[in-house]
């Protein structure tokens, strides 16, 4: 079920993310919702916040990247077949020179801009069938998780940009929390105007 993605604006995209058990009431349900949603909206990564419930739980497909002339023949074939359910997440380590990437996000439509980030993490997280795993993730990959593990914290990647680049976008943004979009999928906005 495609379920609407909470726009900029929602207090539930400020939250720190709680962390749930395996026993989290329809989890299954709720993991097929969040991707049949991403994918409704074209996206690579969403987290759970981005549909209004606040939990440690986000969801990567970066299989879009595969045909990217960007990364190396490696790193092509990994993220191809790259497509993953993080819960509990926690960063432990990140690691290299940040580099710049244009990132966007579905809460945020038609706002893109760079973003810095490291290029190499180490991340603890369970799977679906809550089995652990602590894994080193580098280039795309790494910044698509980085992305995602943001909202968890409460974080969105406007927060990383410049005074003066929010300053720039602080205009659309508003827009975005009041609606004053044409969004290509499923939205809720906040400060929308009821329709009497």
């Amino acid at each position: 079920m495609i379920l609407p993605i909470v726009a900029y604006g929602d207090p539930v995209l400020r939250k720190r993310g709680e962390e749930i058990s395996k026993e989290y009431p329809k989890l299954d349900a709720l993991i097929e919702n969040m991707f049949d949603t991403m994918y409704g909206a074209r996206g690579i990564g969403l987290a759970a916040p981005q549909i209004g419930v606040p939990i440690r739980l986000f969801i990567v497909d970066a299989t879009p990247f595969e045909d990217d002339e960007d990364l190396t023949e490696e790193e092509q074939k990994f993220v191809s077949t790259f497509k993953k359910v993080f819960i509990n997440a926690k960063i432990v380590q990140e690691e290299g020179d940040e580099w710049a990437f244009n990132e966007g996000c579905l809460s945020i439509p038609d706002i893109n801009e760079d973003v810095f980030r490291q290029p190499k993490i180490t991340l603890e997280y369970f799977d679906e069938d809550f089995k652990k795993h602590t894994e080193v993730y580098e280039g795309i990959v790494a910044r698509i998780i980085q992305h995602e593990y943001d909202h968890i914290e409460g974080i969105l990647f406007t927060d990383k940009l410049s005074p003066l680049k929010k300053r720039l976008i602080k205009g659309k943004l508003a827009n975005i929390s009041k609606g004053k979009i044409e969004p290509k999928y499923r939205m809720r906005f906040p400060l929308a105007k009821k329709k009497r």
